[in-house]
């Protein structure tokens, strides 16, 4: 089991800053790949950015030279750091995490699952 806790949301006005954090605890060796989605209302959720364990990122075209993923593997955290902020990137984000059952080992046992934490509102006033 990976837990996910995401903080970081709030109100900003067009061209503002904001970094969302994304606690994890767990299993998190399990994870081949941290990801962010986002979805706006009456929109489909979309991946926005992603970091393999191997430390490859990859980005939505909305938001590539914006956002950068990160993680600090000391403190199970991965960031999306978020620049030049449009109305258009408001919505409610929620880290995920990628578990594959390839990476267990002895003594722990890893699902092939995703897991989801609860989501920050992030919104962006013109």
């Amino acid at each position: 089991q990976v837990k996910l806790v995401e903080s970081g949301g709030g109100l900003v006005q067009a061209g503002g800053s904001l970094r969302l954090s994304c606690a994890a605890s767990g299993d998190t060796i399990c994870v081949r790949a941290w990801n962010w989605y986002r979805q706006a209302p009456g929109k489909e959720r979309e991946l926005v950015a992603a970091i393999t364990d191997a430390g490859s990122t990859n980005y939505a075209d909305s938001v590539k030279g914006r956002f950068t993923i990160s993680r600090d593997n000391d403190k199970s955290t991965v960031y999306l750091q978020m620049i030049s902020l449009k109305p258009e990137d408001t919505a409610v984000y929620s880290c995920n995490a990628d578990s594959s059952i390839l990476k267990g080992r002895v003594g722990v046992y890893c699902l092939e699952t995703y897991y989801w934490g609860q989501g920050t509102q992030v919104t962006v006033s013109s």
